[in-house]
């Protein structure tokens, strides 16, 4: 078995989480990997021996060459850890993707200038005139603009971007089979015609709750920059954030109205080191030095 199916098999292994598979993937042999037995799995990853076995058999399972078949015929590409087109810089990150599913302009991922910009879903008119301003820009200066497909900041991130002409990446939870939420299903198809939709995810993976926090290392990693319009003290927004820092990028933040509950992250982030914005500038003289 190669490696690239034997990440490929992982990646469709529902027994374990990121971290089990990434500790997993270092004991894989190169280039002839094989899974190791139940009795190892089962010392190795300090997981019961029924969980060991159910492992064991999913991976063994996978209908890989069915399955990839079937991807190339709905045109979606995947790209493991160890390819060269996979993106270095989110290899940064903790707890790496193995795998990323890609549909759309694969070529976006190497962009020079890659600005993530996220916001609260229910953000108020306040992140429309903030990105309505920002956007055309950034796009004009050739910056890919990743967001997360959400409502409302992100939502009005990447409807903005095209409207501009620019170029942007989504990252999504669950798989490409389940776009939520379903309202913007004619977003999604539309940027995986012309730009990019990306999951770690496979495509019929209905998206759950804990898989949004994961998403946003992702969305933090994959960007030079993050912007952050919109955001409460408390809030996967600001989780983000504190992503993006842990990974050492630059944190951009829109100041708000004092008493405003959703410029408290933002203020927030300013008062601790994040960068203040107030013009598109500001963002593309950093990003240019990147």
């Amino acid at each position: 078995m190669k490696r690239r199916e034997a990440l490929f098999r992982l990646s469709h292994c529902r027994e374990i989480g990121i971290t089990r598979k990434l500790k997993l993937l270092s004991s894989l042999q190169h280039p002839s990997p094989a899974l190791p037995s139940i009795a190892q799995l089962q010392h190795l990853l300090s997981i019961p021996f029924d969980k060991a076995t159910k492992l064991h058999k999913e991976f063994h399972s996978i209908p890989y060459a069915r399955l990839k078949l079937l991807y190339a015929d709905k045109g979606i590409e995947w790209l493991t850890i160890h390819d060269e087109e996979y993106p270095d810089l989110l290899k940064e990150v903790y707890d790496p993707p193995l795998l990323l599913f890609c549909k759309g302009r694969t070529e976006l991922l190497h962009t020079l200038m890659k600005l993530a910009i996220i916001g609260a879903r229910k953000c108020t008119p306040y992140t429309g005139k903030v990105l309505t301003r920002l956007i055309p820009s950034l796009s004009q200066h050739c910056v890919t603009v990743i967001s997360g497909l959400a409502r409302g900041a992100d939502t009005i991130a990447h409807e903005t971007t095209i409207r501009s002409g620019g170029k942007t990446i989504g990252v999504i939870a669950g798989g490409f089979d389940h776009i939520y939420p379903k309202e913007n299903a004619a977003l999604a198809s539309h940027m995986m015609d012309h730009h990019l939709m990306i999951s770690e995810y496979p495509p019929d993976t209905r998206p759950e709750k804990w898989q949004f926090p994961l998403r946003n290392r992702i969305i933090s990693g994959l960007s030079h920059a993050v912007l952050v319009t919109e955001a409460q003290r408390k809030s996967g927004t600001y989780s983000t954030a504190d992503y993006a820092l842990n990974e050492g990028r630059d944190v951009f933040c829109i100041p708000g109205p004092l008493f405003a509950p959703m410029s408290e992250g933002t203020n927030s982030l300013i008062q601790e080191g994040a960068r203040m914005v107030i013009s598109a500038e500001d963002i593309l003289q950093e990003l240019s030095q990147s």
